[in-house]
């Protein structure tokens, strides 16, 4: 269906009509980020895909990466202390487990469904049970959105417009598909799932679990190339453990959706291998 933007003042027009043209999820920094690596991501995964596919060691895995994510968004239960709740069945008063629990249902549905808009968005539904009104999961915003950063309430970024955002995200998701329907190397994969991640984000679809979400995203974007055991793989934890990173390089892009540089991507694009990173020395050093 052809998009109209009347209502909008020329200069909206024309940004709309010359954006809509473009890419967003593009290839151009690929090859710097191939000569950036200081790991070999192929080997890397080579080690989790190693590690035995149980229902015992998704929960533990899925629980340090369900609760990371959480914590970014500032959530207050300890890692670990949400680990004893998934694995050792350690109650804590509701209010500390509600979110993070709803979070790992959809990690869980992640698994056991084809990623594709309609799962999506039913992905986002389960997260933010206790988040948003029933009304609002699961559905593009129609409002402005201002993303502030949870510890320092301080004004990180403005997400696409109202005008713009049901647009966007539509070309967003048509990308997506588009990668997920072609063969692609292991490295294209991780860079590619970092973009996705840092692109949705920008975009800011939702009214609220926008962030949460997103790293769920790149997680069931890297199964659905790489396997079952790419669910293993402790991005969130990673994330968590350099927020300042996180924050900062996201915000690098840019502040307003309108005026992003995504040329400027590269130290965000490098943090998920960092993360494999991790987890190859840790695999060695056992």
């Amino acid at each position: 269906m052809a998009k109209c933007f009347c209502n909008l003042p020329q200069s909206k027009q024309a940004f709309l009509i010359d954006e809509l043209m473009k890419k967003l999820l593009k290839k151009d920094l690929f090859a710097s980020y191939l000569s950036m690596l200081d790991v070999d991501l192929a080997e890397a995964f080579s080690t989790l895909k190693q590690r035995e596919w149980s229902a015992a060691n998704f929960k533990f895995a899925t629980a340090v990466s369900v609760m990371s994510s959480s914590r970014i968004e500032g959530e207050t239960l300890e890692v670990d202390s949400y680990v004893k709740h998934k694995v050792l069945d350690i109650e804590y008063l509701p209010n500390l487990t509600e979110k993070p629990n709803d979070l790992y249902a959809a990690y869980e549905f992640a698994r056991d469904n084809r990623l594709n808009l309609p799962n999506f968005y039913q992905a986002h539904s389960i997260a933010t049970k206790h988040l948003l009104p029933e009304h609002l999961r699961g559905k593009v915003r129609t409002g402005n959105m201002l993303i502030m950063e949870q510890q320092t309430q301080s004004i990180r970024y403005e997400a696409a417009s109202s005008y713009l955002v049901k647009a966007e995200f539509e070309r967003f998701w048509k990308e997506v598909e588009t990668l997920l329907a072609e063969p692609l190397k292991t490295e294209e994969v991780f860079y590619y799932a970092s973009f996705i991640h840092l692109v949705f984000v920008k975009i800011h679809p939702f009214n609220d679990g926008n962030g949460r979400t997103a790293r769920l995203l790149e997680k069931w974007f890297l199964s659905s190339h790489l396997g079952q055991n790419a669910w293993y793989i402790s991005s969130e934890l990673f994330y968590y453990n350099q927020l300042n990173d996180y924050y900062n390089n996201l915000a690098r892009i840019g502040l307003f959706y309108e005026e992003l540089k995504y040329e400027k991507a590269l130290p965000f694009l490098l943090m998920l291998p960092k993360a494999m990173e991790i987890h190859q020395k840790n695999n060695t050093n056992n």
